[in-house]
């Protein structure tokens, strides 16, 4: 966004009455300055929390040049993602999975990790009608992904960054010549370093990112500190299995109170599902 559409913005909502108030230092209240000088009279910061909120993807990436990370998984009601053959289609009702292709639509980029490509090969799309697709981004540290992968056959349809910890020309040049965007990240225990990667997407101007990969990379996520929101997509179904997979696995914590915290919860009926929606609480990269 321009400096020019940005002060647009600004003005179009301070002439609405809007309690929204720019974050950016550029042109941080000039808009309210501006409409004072005309002779209009201004009341600041009018249901601010509710506007706030409806601005939330905008203000941490003006502020902080970070993509807004929102991790997004559905799960039944004993909190399995699949069953233990590795089967999860479907687990939610198709009003549920109608409200996630919006959520595609509204998010700049998607992101999942190698693993989920090799096991379910997705497309990653929005499949609204006029919908608009999401950047896709595959964290792949050393490469795994399937040249024959559909997000590597129609890399040149619909934009795909693979984020790898492989230096090698000659292994990224497949991937190069399919389409794809080659990212090269440092490591962090073994896999991509997803601070770095989150600051590499901020600089390539994607402010938000709905977060669908599995149990492995959403607890690296977390543990990185770069996840704002969680999407709970709960179904009133029970899987059962000791060795079913999980929405976040990983190590996990050692105590409870080192759980990481979430806040202003609300839920959304969706059809037969419910959606339980949380903000992570804590600043950028501060959950551990």
């Amino acid at each position: 966004m321009t400096d020019r559409e940005y002060m647009q913005r600004a003005l179009t909502l301070a002439q609405r009455g809007c309690g929204w108030v720019a974050p950016n230092p550029l042109v941080a209240g000039k808009g309210v300055q501006i409409l004072k000088e005309q002779g209009v009279e201004v009341i600041e910061g009018i249901l601010q929390e509710e506007c706030d909120a409806i601005n939330r993807i905008f203000f941490h990436y003006i502020q902080t040049g970070l993509p807004f990370v929102t991790m997004k998984y559905a799960m039944t009601l004993d909190g399995k993602i699949a069953a233990h053959t590795g089967a999860s289609k479907w687990i939610t009702g198709e009003t549920a999975r109608r409200y996630v292709q919006g959520e595609r639509h509204k998010h700049t980029g998607i992101m999942v990790g190698a693993g989920t490509v090799l096991a379910d090969d997705p497309m990653l799309d929005c499949r609204l009608e006029r919908g608009k697709n999401p950047v896709r981004i595959i964290c792949d540290s050393h490469l795994r992904t399937p040249l024959t992968a559909r997000v590597v056959t129609t890399a040149k349809e619909i934009s795909t960054i693979i984020a790898t910890c492989e230096k090698e020309e000659k292994a990224q040049l497949p991937y190069l010549e399919s389409g794809c965007c080659v990212l090269t990240v440092g490591k962090k225990e073994g896999r991509v370093d997803l601070r770095e990667l989150m600051e590499k997407l901020g600089q390539k101007k994607i402010d938000s990112i709905l977060l669908e990969g599995g149990g492995t990379l959403n607890w690296s996520a977390l543990e990185s500190g770069i996840v704002n929101r969680i999407q709970a997509y709960i179904a009133p179904k029970l899987f059962g299995g000791a060795e079913a997979k999980t929405p976040i696995e990983g190590r996990g914590v050692i105590f409870p109170s080192e759980a990481v915290k979430l806040t202003g919860s609300r839920i959304i009926s969706l059809g037969e599902d419910i959606l339980i929606e949380s903000e992570v609480e804590g600043n950028v990269y501060g959950n551990r």
